[in-house]
């Protein structure tokens, strides 16, 4: 399981003030409200706190605390802002972080060996694993109970009921 989530990553400066855009890699991006501080990149030891969010279209408009011009935003363009798994909001039941879900086997309910869960995408209304096979075929599999009845983080693997074509 992963220690660390990128919640959101800086994809440009807003104003001179050392606001930053930010991109957020969550479906509720409400949730920089809810956190106090972040780190950026692979800085895992300095916390950056937040003094401000608004939002622009599909981002976050965030003022951290000491970054106070356009120059040092600039410098952060395309990192990413982290936090500790623990301060990740919870989740309700059967309900996974993406980040412990890739790299997950996954066989079908008789036993068969799918491959590995290598993306989920977002499309809609459900997400969409994708499994890709030992020989590079790329099976599309809805993340509904009646296609995927298991999912076990603990043994890294996932339990998929295709239906005719699915796979």
């Amino acid at each position: 399981m992963q220690k660390y989530f990128k919640v959101g990553q800086i994809v440009n400066t807003q104003g001179l003030k050392g606001e930053m855009r930010v991109y957020p890699l969550t479906d509720y991006k409400e949730r920089f409200e809810e956190i106090q501080w972040v780190y950026i990149g692979d800085d895992l030891q300095t916390k950056y706190f937040i003094e401000k969010v608004r939002y622009k279209n599909n981002l976050a408009i965030i003022k951290l605390k000491g970054i106070d011009n356009i120059n040092e935003v600039e410098k952060l363009r395309n990192k990413y802002l982290v936090i500790p798994r623990e301060n990740a909001r919870e989740l309700e039941e059967d309900a996974y972080f993406i980040a412990d879900l890739i790299g997950l086997n996954a066989y079908t309910v008789d036993g068969k060996y799918l491959g590995v869960l290598e993306d989920v995408m977002q499309p809609g209304a459900n997400d969409v694993y994708v499994i890709k096979s030992e020989d590079g075929k790329e099976y599309l599999i809805p993340a509904v109970k009646q296609f995927v009845p298991e999912i076990n983080i603990n043994e890294r693997k996932i339990i998929i009921d295709p239906i005719e074509g699915m796979i």
